[in-house]
């Protein structure tokens, strides 16, 4: 009795132990079959029968080319490898082999073969099958990618490189090496800056040094790059931070474009730009002193003549020393031009009381051209750093263009405010006001829109000279018809010096 229930216990046991081990079988992600020694399978578990879309009754008790495509078993051998595994004891890991069961699309699998040893006997081998295809899919798209992209940084015709947070090199394209004739080899682990003039190194440390920044944007700046020729290329740069795949910054990428050509166009077009200018102040001048010397010239003629009476005389030894006041106006503007000041000492000036004071010297003109003066400034004094000569001649040509510009009568507005440190004072008037035409060109040496014989073209350049000076600026805004605004800014002076 007691045998006969230790049997049925013993015959329970195995049915679990069975059953456990067919769930932990099936539960293996590995496709596993169990192969005996005359190459027939006597185990497969669930991952093998769906990849395979094969049943049980159709898998266990067959043999090994009769569950495998022939195909397969050719061109990968596996039976061999298996008769190997069994008769050597010696397992085979890692081998790739290509599977494809009917009406399925091809698969990829890693699989090793190992012998199933029971009681010190070889019995069989176990196949276990890993399917890689999917990764095998993903990794060679990311292959192509990579590729693609590496492409791209090497067909580029700029500048493309990395470095760590610390500014060391860790990739150089294509025209890198071309352009300065390094290769990666010699530039890899050194710092970037090494690359970099003197004079740029600390700026170049900045951009590296606030990558960590919450709201780090791209950097621009030029910064001319060092050559194996010991000479320098200019060099346009955009720095951004390179991040993981974590979104941390773990260093810079710098984007340069090489500014070589461009310089020399500029240079060229300045060149061009320089020539022009000279040849409308040489028109400019020629025009402007040849109608004074041809007075001149007539008026001394008829002085030769004998038969003039005393008072026609007079008259052309006045007519030559008007010319030669003319002509001595016209040189004395141009010098004050090419040197607004021969002094460079400045003082402390009150904007709002200068141009007040400006203003009288004009109140003459506005009152018979039936001019209306309006004026806005802040209460407080606005004060900036100048020579109030030359100050008051800017705002004296600004006043007469104005008033010139509205011969039937108009308004004037003058209205100074200070924005941050700078003070902006804008003329306007309701005048005839400059065409888009000309507007490029009224700050140009002897460029004038005004009635032939009443201006020598100088006023608004020498107002451009004297305010570049005073390190301002001058801008523009007009419409025909509705007038012009002039606006002057200067940079302003506070208590304690701060500009």
């Amino acid at each position: 009795m007691e045998d006969k229930t230790f049997k049925n216990g013993s015959q329970e046991l195995s049915g679990r132990y069975e059953q456990l081990y067919a769930m932990l079988l099936d539960a293996i992600p590995s496709s596993v079959l169990l192969i005996d020694l005359h190459m027939r399978i006597i185990s497969a578990n669930r991952n093998f029968l769906e990849k395979g879309r094969r049943t049980l009754a159709n898998t266990i008790g067959y043999r090994l080319e009769e569950v495998f495509p022939t195909i397969i078993l050719n061109q990968m051998d596996i039976a061999k490898r298996i008769r190997q595994v069994i008769e050597n004891h010696t397992p085979v890991m890692g081998e790739r082999m290509t599977y494809r069961a009917p009406g399925v699309p091809i698969r990829i699998y890693y699989y090793s073969i190992l012998p199933f040893i029971w009681q010190g006997h070889v019995e069989g081998a176990i196949l276990l099958m890993d399917d890689v295809t999917e990764q095998v899919r993903l990794s060679e798209e990311v292959r192509r990618v990579e590729q693609h992209l590496a492409s791209i940084v090497e067909s580029a015709s700029d500048i493309i490189l990395s470095t760590n947070r610390k500014g060391i090199i860790l990739t150089w394209n294509t025209a890198a090496e071309r352009l300065t004739g390094y290769t990666v080899a010699e530039v890899l682990v050194r710092e970037f800056t090494d690359f970099c003039a003197d004079e740029d190194r600390n700026d170049i440390e900045n951009v590296f040094s606030r990558i960590d920044a919450p709201k780090y944007a791209p950097q621009t700046k030029e910064c001319p790059l060092r050559t194996r020729q010991a000479t320098f290329i200019p060099v346009s740069w955009v720095f951004s931070p390179l991040k993981d795949s974590s979104n941390r910054t773990v260093g810079v990428v710098a984007v340069g474009r090489d500014l070589t050509e461009r310089k020399k166009f500029e240079m060229q077009l300045y060149q061009s730009q320089k020539f022009t200018a000279l040849g409308v102040m040489a028109g400019g001048i020629a025009h402007e002193i040849r109608n004074p010397l041809a007075i001149c010239s007539s008026s001394a003629q008829f002085l030769l003549e004998d038969d003039g009476t005393p008072e026609f005389h007079r008259e052309c030894v006045g007519k030559i020393h008007k010319g030669i006041q003319r002509a001595s106006a016209i040189i004395e503007n141009l010098l004050k031009y090419s040197h607004p000041s021969m002094s460079t000492k400045t003082t402390l000036v009150n904007l709002a009381s200068l141009i007040k004071e400006t203003l009288t010297l004009v109140d003459y003109h506005a009152n018979i051209s039936k001019i209306e003066v309006a004026l806005s400034f802040p209460k407080e004094p606005i004060m900036v750093q100048g020579i109030a000569t030359l100050l008051q001649q800017v705002f004296i040509n600004l006043f007469l263009n104005a008033i010139t510009a509205m011969p039937a009568g108009g308004h004037l507005g003058i209205d100074m405010k200070v924005d941050h440190t700078k003070v902006q004072v804008r003329v306007s008037d309701d005048g005839r006001g400059i065409s888009p035409r000309e507007i490029g060109k009224i700050f140009d040496p002897f460029y004038t829109t005004s009635i032939v014989g009443q201006g020598t073209g100088l006023g608004l350049a020498l107002c451009y000279s004297i305010i570049k000076q005073h390190k301002g600026t001058i801008e523009v805004e007009s419409v025909v018809g509705r007038g012009s605004v002039f606006t002057v800014i200067f940079p302003a002076h506070f208590a304690g010096g701060e500009q």
